[in-house]
């Protein structure tokens, strides 16, 4: 991303988390009486932990430590806790808004105010408490979705492929080399003829997953016919090059805007990510250029990490198209917000002859948890008719 806009985009980022944190706080405060003896402790342990995934992210570009660690887990936790104070304390400004002109509270709330906002603030933490707890716990257990897709075409000898799709790994300090490896066996015990990882398979900065040999377990990955890989937007950040030579080192075949046949029987195209002029690469070819010397009477799988503009596939005779980057939200309500944003916000649909599968992915980013939304891991069976 170009340096101007980069440090406008942070700048943004601080005022808008700022401002919540700002808004929550206060709100937290009041419920607190003045003269309380943990009035203190309580404000330097909120902005501490507000201010505990910047400081972790600054410490980890100077080295990854055991401190910078742990502060960007606080501090990803927090955003997801952040947003659910949030929401709680909008919803209890909007009752006592609703109250001020439509009583309706009851006397054990109105004759002793202090000790109702007391509870109220304590009731609100622990549930937020056991939705962190749950989220988290539901982040990491991935389950597999299997399907079988039928395509009206030939491919080579073979009457079917067992394809495996991987997305949104987000390898890095949250995800790491424990996780990579459970999530490799998962693909592993399924057989794959060919895995697809459709973007975002590393975080950001490449240097705390080399020091600590996070990538290594993708060297791991069995398959018939290999691992390919596209580029997302999550490459970008950290540098493009430097994270497809991580890749490609570790066993990937990277397809950044190019198509291969496989097995003299199917191609695989990978198209690299649609935002890769914002950070200063060149802008990716059509899909209609990728095609030009791609056989379309024989099988067409189509990498492309965010699920815009879907039409292009069909009207390219793609067969099928895996997609992640959404997350379906990672965590509610923001899934409202992808379905949206988004015509496949999660799942699979079937456009003309072209089958779209759009996967929530198998990592976090931000908040290590998800609510609302299981991780999965995709099993597509193609059978050739």
């Amino acid at each position: 991303m170009r340096p101007m806009m980069q440090l406008l985009s942070f700048a943004g980022f601080l005022a808008f988390v700022g401002g919540v944190n700002a808004y929550v706080f206060i709100r937290v405060l009041q419920a607190i009486p003045r003269d309380s003896g943990i009035r203190k402790a309580v404000i330097v342990l909120f902005w501490a932990i507000a201010a505990s995934f910047i400081a972790g992210r600054l410490l980890e570009s100077y080295g990854p430590s055991f401190l910078s660690k742990l502060l960007i887990w606080v501090g990803s936790f927090w955003f997801a806790a952040l947003l659910y104070f949030l929401l709680s304390v909008v919803l209890l400004d909007l009752l006592r808004l609703i109250h001020h002109f439509v009583p309706f509270f009851p006397a054990a709330v109105t004759d002793n105010y202090a000790a109702a906002k007391r509870i109220t603030a304590l009731g609100v933490a622990v549930m937020v408490g056991l939705l962190l707890v749950f989220g988290h716990v539901n982040s990491r257990m991935p389950r597999v979705r299997t399907m079988t897709l039928q395509v009206a075409k030939k491919a080579g000898d073979l009457d079917s492929l067992n394809i495996v799709a991987v997305s949104d790994i987000h390898l890095g300090t949250i995800v790491g080399r424990k996780r990579l490896s459970q999530i490799v066996e998962r693909i592993n015990s399924l057989d794959p003829d060919v895995v697809l990882l459709p973007g975002d398979i590393v975080d950001e900065d490449l240097t705390s997953i080399r020091e600590n040999s996070v990538g290594d377990p993708l060297r791991d990955i069995r398959s018939r016919y290999g691992v390919y890989a596209a580029t997302g937007n999550h490459e970008y950040i950290g540098g493009v090059l430097e994270a497809v030579a991580y890749l490609a080192d570790h066993g990937l075949i990277l397809l950044r805007d190019r198509a291969v046949l496989v097995a003299d029987a199917f191609y695989i195209v990978g198209r690299d990510d649609r935002s890769a002029n914002r950070f200063g690469a060149e802008q990716r070819k059509k899909l209609s250029e990728l095609m030009e010397d791609v056989d379309t009477n024989r099988v067409v799988l189509l990498m492309d990490h965010q699920p815009f503009g879907l039409e292009e596939a069909a009207e390219n005779g793609v067969d099928l198209q895996v997609s992640g980057h959404t997350h379906y939200g990672q965590i509610w309500p923001i899934s409202y917000i992808t379905r949206c944003v988004y015509e496949i916000p999660w799942g699979y649909k079937k456009k003309g002859d072209t089958h779209y599968y759009v996967s929530n992915g198998v990592g976090t980013w931000g908040p290590p948890l998800r609510i609302g939304n299981r991780p999965e891991i995709v099993n597509i069976r193609l059978e050739f008719q």
